[in-house]
């Protein structure tokens, strides 16, 4: 009877296990609202006519995403807190293959980085046509310049293509021959931000350039800094990668206690 009594008592759901789990599922929401706000961003800035994807708007990839991780964390929550090992090995199996596509992700992004380099140019490009068009995406390429230290995406002389800074006599703009304020080279001495510290820079020869604004390109600069921090950037996909391993055996082993209690019914 003890003996009956000893090998019940032993077959339990882990209350730490099944927490733990439910505490990892709790990202998936964070996430899903973070994914969200993308894709609102991206609808209001419509975001595939700067991209050159043929047609296709980045937003809906961004929107599936943010719905499959809607429904792996539901799945997740609901099913540790309900011991459902339906819901718990649907969670496993869909964990499971977004790690497998990622992996294959990472890959094909080895395989055609200069496609990707490409799709970079003509982002940038594109930004810097409409940058007094939209002001969402003014203030992503102010960041990208200031951030990185940059100036259009291979120089300054690529805000030749807005309609604001070309260097053509018909342009009446104030801002012609000129950057945006987020090429300038900030002075330390200075706490408000001059937003004209770009006016007619691009009419003087390349060295005098230098004194005022980044004369490097973005492209080159992103490159650069992907190179400089290439270790913080692989231990981020790393972690993530560790992450969803450890929540499929969080699954796993719930799974395997909530079958062990059902067979000493």
């Amino acid at each position: 009877m003890s003996r009956k009594h000893h090998h019940i008592k032993g077959a339990e759901v882990s209350c730490c296990v099944k927490y733990f789990l439910f505490g990892f599922n709790i990202i998936f929401w964070v996430s899903k609202h973070s994914f969200c706000t993308v894709c609102l961003w991206g609808v209001l800035s419509n975001l595939s006519s700067i991209t050159d994807l043929g047609g296709f708007d980045p937003v809906w990839l961004f929107i599936v995403v943010g719905g499959v991780m809607f429904i792996l964390g539901f799945a997740g929550c609901i099913g540790a807190l309900r011991e459902n090992t339906f819901l718990l090995k649907f969670f496993s199996v869909f964990l499971g293959l977004i790690f497998f596509l990622e992996l294959t992700a990472g890959i094909l992004a080895f395989v055609f980085k200069d496609w990707i380099k490409d799709q970079l140019n003509f982002f940038i490009n594109n930004n810097v046509k409409a940058y007094r068009d939209d002001i969402d995406l003014q203030n992503l390429i102010d960041f990208a310049q200031e951030y990185w230290s940059c100036c259009g995406a291979h120089g300054p002389d690529d805000w030749n293509l807005n309609i604001y800074f070309n260097c053509t006599e018909l342009n009446p703009s104030r801002e012609r021959c000129g950057v945006p304020f987020s090429c300038c080279v900030k002075d330390p001495a200075e706490d408000v931000i001059n937003t004209q510290c770009g006016y007619d820079v691009r009419l003087q020869g390349e060295l005098d350039r230098q004194k005022y604004i980044y004369t490097k390109g973005c492209v080159g600069q992103f490159e650069k800094w992907l190179q400089d921090n290439l270790i913080i950037v692989a231990g981020i996909f790393v972690g993530i990668a560790l992450l969803q391993i450890f929540g499929i055996c969080l699954a796993q082993n719930l799974v395997s206690d909530v079958k062990a209690v059902k067979a000493n019914w």
